[in-house]
């Protein structure tokens, strides 16, 4: 039975460059052994074993999980004028992105490349699973989870070749407002940008998908929750139906706090509620809150993912309870 590897270094993360092991006085035999493995030429990590963080089911959420882990895999490559971008800056913050797909269905997160774009006139990056690009030199990024990464709002204007619905729903992810409200978590939490900004950014010069991306800033609002509410609002505003308050409170006549609903026509006491998949621990609840919106006398469409893949007759009962 072989030796066991001899301790890393402490201060040696899970990710960490070849070169920066053979500063800490780690031998080059060492980074041979089983307990090491080697993502990208020039990387280690360590094998942690399996994570206590169950993966997510939700194939969108383990696709940006998977290509996360990719990502921060890569990281310790990163050279002083080279940022994250594309879609690996969108997983590095949870934001939403269309589902990468093959004739057998969703593709792995961790066989996507990874996006790292070289500021100014630096070498572009050419490395097996990894995508370069270049942008200007001046361009604005921030710190996450230690990896240099593009700035938000220019992250936005680099994704012009998305539809439009998911141009406007990762705008809704990077702008929205954190407000005070009965119940609200996370609330004074700061947006990742601005739609301000984002306008300043598209205007600061030529991007691929301009004319999508103007028209998707139009269209960003900042109190959506989530991707599916932005993309349902969107299917909603381009049938002509005028434009409905996002999560908005409702009270009863003597100020009690009733239900905070996904979106609403308040004057016609129409709400709209995106169920998706119910879940055992929220469903009782979310059935007794829309008894009580609906004894207050509101009409509550529920809108489930058999029904929004039915946008006709999704649109036709919101028209029919918006006529009364």
């Amino acid at each position: 039975m072989p030796p066991r590897p001899r301790p890393l270094p402490p201060h040696l993360p899970t990710h960490f460059a070849v070169r920066d092991a053979a500063v800490a006085g780690v031998n080059g035999g060492r980074l041979h052994r089983a307990d090491l493995d080697r993502p990208f030429q020039g990387v280690r990590s360590r094998r942690t074993g399996s994570s206590a963080t169950p993966e997510p089911t939700d194939a969108f959420a383990r696709q940006r999980h998977e290509h996360r882990l990719r990502t921060l895999a890569y990281a310790p490559r990163l050279r002083p004028n080279q940022l994250i971008s594309h879609e690996s800056a969108i997983a590095l913050i949870g934001g939403p992105m269309p589902l990468a797909l093959d004739e057998n269905g969703p593709l792995d997160g961790a066989s996507l490349p990874v996006h790292v774009s070289s500021r100014g006139a630096g070498p572009l990056v050419r490395a097996a699973g990894v995508r370069g690009h270049r942008i200007p030199e001046e361009v604005p990024w921030l710190e996450g989870d230690g990896i240099n990464a593009v700035h938000p709002a220019f992250l936005w204007t680099q994704m012009g070749s998305w539809s439009v619905p998911d141009l406007v729903a990762f705008g809704d992810y990077l702008c929205r407002r954190h407000r005070p409200g009965p119940g609200r978590p996370t609330v004074g939490r700061q947006p990742w940008t601005t739609i301000a900004d984002l306008r300043t950014m598209l205007a600061s010069g030529r991007r691929i998908g301009m004319a999508r991306l103007r028209t998707a800033v139009d269209l960003i609002r900042e109190d959506s929750w989530s991707p599916r509410e932005s993309l349902l609002r969107y299917r909603i505003v381009m049938a002509g139906l005028p434009e409905p308050a996002l999560n908005h409170d409702v009270f009863t006549a003597d100020g009690r706090f009733l239900a905070c609903v996904d979106m609403a026509y308040p004057q016609r006491k129409v709400a709209i509620e995106y169920q998706g998949r119910l879940h055992h621990a929220s469903y009782a609840a979310d059935v007794e809150r829309i008894a009580a919106l609906r004894a207050a006398g509101w009409t509550v469409i529920e809108v489930t993912d058999a029904l929004y893949r039915r946008p006709d007759e999704l649109i036709a009962r919101i028209r029919r309870a918006l006529a009364g």
